[in-house]
């Protein structure tokens, strides 16, 4: 079995809708991606689609 650590500096993101929290409708609209944690050390926004909404907003990382 593979171990996690032997990746290095690649992990796993979640990016959770910021519009989607605010306007207080039920639902979320996240995504999973990968980021270098070496040159991305801050946390991660994009713009991604939120079907919910049916328009693009922007994502930003969480945890």
């Amino acid at each position: 079995m593979a171990n996690k650590k032997a990746k290095g500096n690649r992990v796993q993101v979640i990016l959770e809708c910021t519009e989607m929290k605010n306007s207080g409708l039920p639902g979320t609209s996240r995504y999973i991606t990968v980021k270098n944690r070496k040159n991305t050390p801050e946390r991660l926004e994009m713009m991604k689609y939120n079907p919910i909404l049916k328009k693009m907003t922007l994502h930003k990382e969480i945890k």
